[in-house]
C-alpha cells in the first residue's frame, strides 16, 4: 500500500491496531500485520496482486459467518451451511486460507496463529465443519474483485510541450488502480464529478487565496492547532472508533463481519473512484497552481515563486481530493452503522505522528470536516476539491447501503451467536 500523505493513506490504515477478543476483530488486525511483514522494500516495482487481499479477508470471514449465522445478503452466493459449525473456526480459516494465497512468504507466522485459533475449538465436529465451510468462503472470495481483463490499461502520459522539460517521476497511481472490477459501482467512472471550477472564475480565485494563506510552510494565519491537524489527520488509526461499534453489548461475530467487509469494500470502490477522477482531470496541485499564478489567466490570483505547502504533496494529480472520498464514505457508513450513537464520542488516532494520542470527536461527519479542512491546511487540496470528494465518498457509501449485503429476516428458531 502506498504510504504517507499519498493516495491510500486512508485504506492503509483501515484495520490496524491491536484487538482483543471478537475472532473477526482479531484476524482483521493479524492480516493487516502479515501484510505489513509481507511487504515489498519501497523501491520494487508493485503490483495489483495484493492491492485487495485485505478485502478478501474481510469479505471471507463474512461469507462463512454469515453462511452459518444468516443475517444478510450473500455477496459471494455462499449457500446456507450447518448452523451448529464452529463460527470461530470458520472464520479463522477464511481468513487463513486468503492470507496464506496471498502471502506465501509469511506460511509459518500465518500457520502457528492459525492452530492456536483452532484450539479453542474444544468440539471436533463442530470444528470441521466450520474449517470446511471457512475454505468454500475463502474459494470464492479469492476469484472476485480482481481486475478486469475488458479494461484498457494506460501508461500515464506527462502532458508537456515538445522540448519541454516535466519532472520525470510518474505518478503512484498506477495504470492498473484503474482496472480493477468495483465491487458497488458499475464502473470506474460511474460517479466520476464534473471539473475543477475554470481558472478564471471567482471559485477558483477564492479557494487559490484560502490555500495559498492558509497551507504555506511559512503561513502566517495558520494557528498552531491547524498546524498539528493538518500533521495529525494524514493517516489514521479508525479501529478505536470501530472496536467502540464492535464490541458494543448484543454484537454478533456476523455483525462484525458484515461492518469490516462493508468498510473494506466501500473503501476500494472510493479509491477506484478518485484515481479514475485524478487521472481524467490531471489538475495542478497547490505547489504549482501558486507558483504558477501569473499565468492562469485570473486577474485576481497573485503568483509566490518560492511558495512551499506545509506538508509533502502526494505524487499524483490533486482533483478530486482522496483523503476526503475515504473519509466521507467511510463516515457515511458508519453513521448508518451505528445509528452516529457513540456515547464516549467517535475515537480516531493519528499514525502520521509517530506519539500521539487518540482524539475523540463528537460525531463522523466532524471528523470528515477535520480531514477535508486539513487538506487545504497542508497545502494539498483546494476546498472545492475537497468538496468534491466527500460528495463522491457518500454516494458510495450509500449505493453499498441500499444495494449490496442487506439485512435478511432472522430465520424462524434461529438465534444470533
Amino acid at each position: 500500500m502506498i504510504k504517507g500523505t499519498t493516495l491510500l493513506a486512508a485504506s492503509t490504515v483501515l484495520f490496524a491496531t491491536p484487538a482483543s477478543a471478537d475472532i473477526v476483530c482479531e484476524w482483521v488486525d493479524f492480516a493487516q500485520a502479515i501484510q505489513t511483514a509481507a511487504a515489498p522494500p519501497a523501491t520494487s516495482p508493485r503490483s495489483p496482486d495484493q492491492e485487495r487481499a485485505q478485502t478478501r479477508v474481510a469479505l471471507a470471514m463474512f461469507e462463512a459467518l454469515n453462511a452459518i449465522d444468516r443475517r444478510y445478503e450473500s455477496y459471494l452466493g455462499l449457500e446456507l451451511a450447518d448452523s451448529s459449525a464452529s463460527q470461530d473456526a470458520a472464520a479463522a480459516t477464511a481468513a487463513h486460507e486468503v492470507l496464506a494465497a496471498h502471502f506465501p512468504s509469511q506460511k509459518t507466522a500465518l500457520s502457528e496463529s492459525y492452530q492456536l485459533t483452532l484450539e479453542t475449538v474444544r468440539d471436533p465436529v463442530a470444528r470441521d465443519a466450520g474449517i470446511a465451510i471457512g475454505k468454500l468462503a475463502a474459494a470464492l472470495a479469492l476469484k472476485a474483485g480482481g481486475i478486469d481483463p475488458a479494461v484498457t490499461q494506460l501508461p500515464y502520459l506527462p502532458r508537456t510541450q515538445p522540448g519541454v522539460w516535466v519532472p520525470t517521476q510518474t505518478p503512484v497511481i498506477e495504470p492498473w488502480f484503474t482496472a480493477f472490477k468495483p465491487w458497488i459501482l458499475e464502473r470506474a467512472d460511474s460517479v466520476r464529478p464534473d471539473p475543477p471550477p475554470p481558472l478564471n472564475s471567482d471559485r477558483w480565485a477564492k479557494d487559490y487565496d484560502e490555500i495559498k494563506r492558509l497551507g504555506g510552510k511559512d503561513s502566517k494565519e495558520r494557528t498552531a492547532h491547524q498546524s498539528l491537524m493538518a500533521r495529525y489527520r494524514i493517516t489514521p488509526n479508525l479501529m478505536p472508533a470501530y472496536r467502540l461499534v464492535a464490541d458494543a453489548p448484543g454484537r454478533s461475530s456476523v455483525q462484525n463481519a458484515h461492518m469490516f467487509a462493508m468498510l473494506a469494500i466501500i473503501n476500494d470502490d472510493a479509491i477506484l473512484a478518485v484515481s479514475d477522477a485524478k487521472l481524467h482531470y490531471n489538475f495542478w496541485r497547490p505547489i504549482t497552481a501558486v507558483r504558477n499564478g501569473d499565468s492562469d489567466g485570473n486577474d485576481a490570483t497573485v503568483a509566490d515563486a518560492a511558495w512551499e505547502p506545509l506538508i509533502a504533496t502526494p505524487n499524483h494529480p490533486e482533483y478530486p481530493c482522496a483523503h476526503c472520498i475515504t473519509a466521507a464514505a467511510i463516515a457515511e457508513y458508519m453513521t448508518h452503522e451505528s445509528n452516529n450513537v457513540a456515547p464516549s464520542g467517535v475515537r480516531i488516532a493519528s499514525q502520521s505522528i509517530r506519539l500521539a494520542a487518540v482524539q475523540t470527536l463528537p460525531s463522523w461527519d466532524a471528523w470528515v470536516k477535520e480531514v477535508s479542512f486539513s487538506r487545504t491546511l497542508g497545502g494539498v487540496h483546494y476546498r472545492f476539491s475537497n468538496e468534491v470528494g466527500e460528495d463522491m465518498g457518500r454516494k458510495i457509501a450509500r449505493l453499498a447501503i441500499a444495494k449490496l449485503m442487506r439485512p435478511v429476516p432472522t430465520p424462524r428458531g434461529k438465534k444470533s451467536r
